[in-house]
């Protein structure tokens, strides 16, 4: 069921305008259509993706308004700038650096000590929006793309030792010399390919007990961001071409998973490729949407995390989510 109308829309213009550097080269200004509902209570669940975490900015420390400041929510992630443009009356961002659907549920450890608590603690009866960015922790592609960085231009195989419980294999150990295509796809199987197709039950599962806890609400699954090119940039991002195609094809089966896990689990797919596309990785310091291996990051000037939105790539994925909001 859709969200009651109200008859005004409390949209907050010029706000992200005023967030981007000089330097920095933003995404366009979210818009949204006259008739676009208004929303009360807006609950945003996710992983680091959605929690667009950072270090530290213009902002100062990541928030810590919503969860513990070792979740390293930018103060400027896309939910934070979807409920200031929506206008909501009542906001509850519980995304967090790491999670998984198991902290959907259960309580999150994290680094520092903090303890992010359940993330669907905050859904409520009467929530009537949810946007949701899960599923690359649960199927490990964050560790398996890390493996990948190689010394060398040319990826020399090296042994894999196991670990256990932890889907796929990566033994962290290792000297980074690539081939990591060659790793997971040994003996032919595929093993991020298997561990994308095994979490798709966990997604459709969290998107139906969203509806169960949260029944008018509104639920938006938030895919991810067109970061890998077919092609690399060794030594910019230090990965070889073989593997960056592999990362490129393992992305494409993460995302095309979400999208069967949305029709399963009765949500809207938000597909945040339109607005990112040529934005990835390896493209300039005030062009892309997702950073290297870099600390720093010029596109919103920030000490960001390796591998994650900038808060360039926060205003395309807002802009993608406010696009869906209004068709």
């Amino acid at each position: 069921m859709l969200p009651r109308r109200t008859t005004t829309l409390r949209v907050l213009l010029g706000s992200l305008a005023l967030a981007v550097p000089v330097l920095a080269v933003a995404a366009p200004a979210p818009t949204l259509a006259a008739d676009q509902p208004a929303y009360d209570e807006y609950v945003a669940l996710g992983d680091s993706w959605s929690a667009d975490v950072v270090l530290l900015d213009k902002d100062g420390l990541p928030d810590a308004t919503y969860a513990p400041i070792d979740c390293a929510q930018s103060h400027r992630n896309y939910p934070k700038l979807v409920g200031r443009q929506l206008g909501v009356t009542t906001f509850r961002d519980a995304t967090c650096g790491s999670a998984t659907t198991d902290d959907f549920t259960q309580p999150q450890k994290l680094p520092l000590g903090g303890v992010n608590p359940p993330q669907f603690d905050r859904l409520t009866p009467t929530t009537d929006l949810v946007t949701v960015g899960i599923g690359g922790n649960d199927a490990g592609v964050a560790s398996a793309a890390m493996s990948c960085i190689s010394l060398s231009p040319i990826g020399l195989p090296a042994p894999t030792l196991p670990l256990p419980g932890v889907l796929p294999l990566v033994d962290l150990s290792q000297p980074p010399l690539g081939a990591c295509k060659e790793r997971f796809t040994a003996g032919g199987v595929d093993q991020l390919a298997a561990a994308i197709e095994a979490s798709e039950d966990k997604v459709v599962g969290a998107l139906e007990e969203i509806h169960r806890r949260s029944p008018e609400a509104r639920v938006l699954l938030v895919n991810y961001l067109d970061a890998i090119p077919q092609r690399g940039c060794w030594p910019v991002v230090p990965i070889t071409n073989p593997d960056m195609a592999y990362l490129h094809d393992t992305f494409a089966k993460l995302n095309a998973m979400l999208v069967r896990a949305a029709g399963r689990g009765g949500a809207e797919l938000v597909d945040t490729h339109p607005l990112s596309t040529g934005h990835h990785v390896c493209t300039g310091p005030l062009t892309r949407y997702v950073e290297g291996l870099g600390v720093i990051s010029l596109n919103g000037l920030a000490v960001a995390v390796p591998a994650h939105p900038n808060s360039a790539g926060a205003r395309a994925q807002a802009q993608s989510v406010l696009q869906v909001l209004g068709r």
